[in-house]
């Protein structure tokens, strides 16, 4: 069975797509973009490197825009980049798979969907959502730096592929300094496996 994962190409998200090939699914990762940047490019190296389907899912510019607002009114990321995920997720389970995931994981704080959200979109939906709620950073940490190689590096648009490029890059765009708002960070990039 096709199962849908939404990739970014970093350690969480491809440990759910791995999970689910070895429990014997057809793991589709698939990078959201708005059309901004194309910010799927390191999402698809992984992919690659993974020996895993890729698709990109190609999302309304207007999603974006309320995102990037609410992150400049807020000056602060958090509530925005969750409107983002959430619209994401509902995009995504309208494409059909009977099963969708995502690589966040117990200690995240954003984005991140309540309980009472996914038992709202698997109800709707008549889905099954997975992600790594039961794992917490240690644990998914060991198991990934045990199964797969990395690439880390100081986050930009050229190595990574979450919401967040494309959020700082229209931040900037309008005029802003996505840098006031997001702070400096280094971004974890599957590149293959170790075995």
């Amino acid at each position: 069975m096709n199962t849908a994962v939404l990739y970014s190409g970093g350690k969480d998200s491809s440990l759910i797509a791995i999970i689910l090939k070895k429990m014997g699914f057809n793991p589709i990762l698939i990078n959201a973009n708005f059309g901004v940047f194309k910010s799927y490019v390191p999402a698809l190296n992984s992919a690659k490197s993974l020996c895993l389907d890729f698709d990109i899912l190609e999302l309304d510019k207007e999603i974006l825009e309320k995102g990037v607002d609410m992150i400049i009114k807020n000056k602060f990321p958090n509530n925005g980049i969750d409107y983002i995920h959430k619209e994401v997720i509902e995009n995504l389970s309208d494409l059909k798979y009977g099963i969708i995931a995502d690589g966040t994981r117990r200690d995240d704080r954003v984005p991140k969907l309540t309980k009472n959200e996914i038992r709202s979109l698997e109800d709707r939906k008549n889905i099954q959502y997975l992600n790594l709620d039961g794992f917490g950073y240690k644990t998914i940490d060991f198991i990934a730096n045990n199964l797969f190689k990395f690439k880390k590096e100081k986050s930009n648009r050229e190595n990574s592929s979450d919401y967040e490029v494309e959020i700082r890059y229209l931040i900037d765009e309008k005029g802003f300094k996505s840098s006031e708002i997001f702070p400096e960070h280094y971004q974890t990039r599957v590149i293959g496996f170790k075995m």
